[in-house]
């Protein structure tokens, strides 16, 4: 039997060029360029594939750049592993040295035959079935049979892919949070059949790589899709019900600011999709609508497409304008449908909103100061004990959000895709930095 080590070796992402991609080609790349300085006898070869030439030349410059970063904080661990090299006696000397011995092993090219000796094989195209079928089918014929697959798809039953395509027992999908290289979180979801040898490794592969690990079902959008897409299908809903009084942009403000502020999250739910990109947003919903039939959509979110408001990143990071206008990162404005423009949020805006929704429970507690605080769990019990008690239209709308997440949540486990409340949590927490998971005691 191939073991892992033997397995990475020679390894090849699909998709490298994209957000998801590069980030899990800088982990790779860092991997197996320490692997290489420590083990001498075995060549290794990382495989990017991309289909544009400027990306792929982007994701090198990308590569490079982060593994000088890395070389300067695993200075020690260079000292080591130069000991030998008389050559090499500045620290800046070591670090040019482990850079060059990063891109040694990259290999990059636009058709999937370059994965063609690849014994593990990442996958992190673009999330739509028929781009992924097309890419499974052909690996099916161009890798070896003794490849493993691990895909990075975040809605689509892995038993659908691996079964449509040949590959069944084969493939595990290993979903990684962005940015790949920072989050610590990874979703392993394992489909019925699955070579158990495979399932070992990915666990294994998943500690080599320092990511805490959460074990997800094979239903579509397993744990963190499956609560995100129905957490902001809800806030949705009552955004277009708070319109009918308020009208649209003010909805979308109070709504924006009841989930980040009031639920003390790190983002309010529609920086959320702006961020994810609206037009992934809803291809997720088409995925999961389509396998578990629960009518898993938004008309608006069609119409924003069709409008061309999309949101997403661009190639450097920066936030594309969604539902909200961003100014150095900041919401500045939101888009109204109707006049197919935005609205500046400015201070009176803002001021008449606020009112509107009436007074925080402690406008001293945010996610960023309760983040790093000892004490957090004890004051957000006593936040949401204050909260409870509020009869104002914020305050309301605050537990509305908190027990339909809490609601959805605990469907996962109903349904299985989840196994327990805690893996739930987990995911919540580690790969949407929540401060607390949805299901919780906090409003009992």
């Amino acid at each position: 039997m191939i073991n892992l080590d033997t397995r990475m070796q020679n390894v090849a992402i699909v998709g490298a060029a994209g957000k998801m991609g590069s980030g899990i080609a800088l982990l790779m790349a860092l991997e197996m360029a320490y692997r290489a300085l420590e083990d001498r006898e075995h060549t290794y070869v990382l495989n990017l594939i991309d289909m544009n030439d400027t990306a792929l030349q982007g994701l090198l410059r990308y590569v490079r750049d982060q593994a000088q970063k890395d070389g300067e904080k695993q200075m020690n661990r260079l000292r080591a592993l130069y000991k030998d090299r008389a050559d090499l006696v500045e620290n800046a000397d070591m670090i040019q040295e482990f850079v060059a011995e990063v891109m040694l092993h990259l290999r990059t090219g636009k058709t999937l035959t370059l994965a063609k000796d690849a014994l593990l094989v990442f996958e992190a195209a673009f999330e739509k079935e028929e781009i992924k079928f097309q890419i499974y089918n052909e690996l099916a014929v161009v890798c070896p049979q003794a490849a493993w697959f691990l895909t990075n798809t975040s809605s689509i039953p892995l038993h659908v892919l691996a079964d449509t395509c040949g590959i069944k027992g084969r493939m595990i999908g290993f979903h990684f949070y962005n940015p790949p290289a920072v989050q610590k979180l990874l979703e392993v979801i394992t489909p019925e059949g699955c070579d158990p040898a495979l399932v070992e490794s990915a666990y294994e592969l998943a500690k080599v790589l320092r990511k805490k690990t959460v074990p997800a079902n094979d239903i579509a959008g397993f744990i963190g899709n499956g609560h995100f897409m129905r957490d902001g299908l809800h806030c949705i809903r009552d955004m277009e019900h708070l319109a009918e009084d308020y009208g649209f942009v003010q909805a979308v403000y109070m709504v924006e600011k009841v989930s980040r502020d009031y639920l003390l999250r790190p983002m309010g739910i529609f920086q959320l999709i702006d961020y994810v990109g609206i037009d992934v947003f809803q291809l997720i919903l088409r995925v999961m609508d389509k396998y578990l039939k629960e009518g898993l959509h938004s008309d608006l979110v069609d119409n924003f497409i069709e409008m061309g408001v999309k949101g997403g990143q661009t190639s450097s990071g920066g936030q594309k304008d969604g539902f909200l206008k961003y100014e150095k990162g900041k919401p500045v404005a939101i888009f109204d449908p109707a006049k197919r423009d935005y609205v500046p949020m400015d201070e009176a805006f803002v001021k008449d909103m606020d009112s509107r929704l009436g007074a925080h429970p402690d406008p001293s507690l945010t996610w960023k100061s309760l983040s790093r605080d000892p004490e957090k769990e004890a004051r957000m019990r006593a936040y949401f004990q204050t909260l409870k008690t509020m009869d104002t239209l914020g305050a309301g709308m605050a537990r509305n959000h908190f027990e339909a997440s809490r609601d959805a949540a605990l469907d996962l486990v109903k349904q299985g895709v989840a196994a327990r409340a805690q893996d739930v949590n987990d995911v919540l927490t580690l790969g949407f930095f929540h401060l607390y998971g949805p299901i919780n005691d906090f409003l009992d």
